[in-house]
């Protein structure tokens, strides 16, 4: 009877065993957007691919617009294992110290998307993402979410339109000097508390890609908005280190495949999500757009140069260069 009821004990231990051994890996993708923009069918795009790609061995769990880690916080919870992948905005990692990645946030340095790819997809891109590992970071991808608009419920044709308006901006010195250098008021904000704080007035204004503006429904709350192409808004997927590192080879291999072929598609999407966002504000009737003329938009480029030389410093003036360079390879000059 005892050797029976140990050969039955022994056959439940082993079953148990294969049965934890055949569990698939977990990835908590954690964003901040919805699931109907760029970022957000990229991270779904990815999930099924990645699932697809490792015949289940890997279950990927995205949390969109904030349900798991607000923009705050998200950072620090990857560092600490709490969530394995995010794909948080280019801004978001000055402050934690690699002031180089601030460098996207300086207004009118891609003149178009084909500079902002010869950077992402070149040397430059790679060596940021190598400044992440100490960090305990590793990049996989640069996500686009296009050029940026203004919002407030004023027109903003002029610079001087600017004088004196609240308008939130991220966790980025470059982009508290860029509306401090428009006459406005930049006040640092959650991406998940912009709508209310628009709602009520504690701020005036903002800055976006129109798929955010609209998927937020900002422009429910905010009566103008100038189609200025002022400034870039890109994500980076990252993933913590030592999970990363820890994977089966073949499973990283199989990963990486996905991320690419998402980002593919992510990036192709961006321009196009972004156009009907632009159009469906229009549709809406309840925000004027406004796009700027060639003399305003060489207003603004003028007034918002200073930026970029008071901000070399901090980013590092041979970063600068480097992008600039990249640009004028291009025919665009700085």
């Amino acid at each position: 009877m005892k050797r029976r009821t140990l050969l039955i004990a022994l056959s439940a231990a082993l079953a148990s065993g294969a049965a934890f051994a055949q569990a698939p890996i977990v990835i908590k993708f954690s964003h901040v957007v919805a699931t109907d923009t760029p970022k957000g069918k990229a991270a779904e795009r990815f999930k099924e691919l990645a699932e697809k790609a490792t015949k289940g061995r890997v279950k990927v769990e995205v949390y969109a617009n904030s349900t798991l880690y607000k923009d705050k916080e998200e950072l620090e919870a990857l560092q600490l294992g709490a969530v394995q992948m995010l794909a948080p905005s280019l801004a978001k990692f000055g402050p934690l110290g690699v002031k180089e990645f601030e460098v996207f946030d300086l207004p009118y340095i891609f003149p178009t998307k084909d500079v902002l790819y010869r950077v992402t997809e070149g040397q430059i891109g790679k060596d940021l993402f190598k400044k992440l590992e100490p960090k305990g970071i590793i990049g996989l991808a640069y996500w686009d979410n296009g050029f940026k608009v203004m919002s407030a419920n004023r027109p903003l044709h002029k610079v001087e339109d600017f004088k004196g308006l609240k308008m939130r901006i991220q966790s980025s010195k470059v982009l508290d000097a860029q509306m401090r250098q428009l006459g406005a008021n930049p006040q640092v904000m959650a991406f998940s508390e912009v709508y209310q704080a628009l709602q009520t007035g504690v701020v005036d204004g903002t800055e976006n890609p129109p798929s955010n503006l609209y998927t937020q429904k900002m422009h429910e709350v905010q009566k103008h908005v100038t189609v200025s192409n002022h400034g870039y808004l890109g994500y980076a997927v990252i993933v913590n280190k030592k999970f990363w590192e820890g994977l089966p080879a073949d499973i990283r291999t199989a990963l990486d495949g996905a991320m690419k072929e998402a980002t593919r598609y992510g990036n192709a999407i961006a321009q196009q999500e972004n156009d009907a966002a632009l159009e469906a504000v229009k549709k809406s009737g309840k925000t004027e757009i406004y796009v700027l003329n060639d003399k305003e938009r060489a207003e603004w480029r003028k007034a918002l140069l200073p930026v970029q030389t008071s901000m070399a410093g901090r980013i590092g003036p041979d970063l600068v260069n480097a992008v600039n360079k990249e640009a004028a390879a291009l025919g665009f000059k700085n």
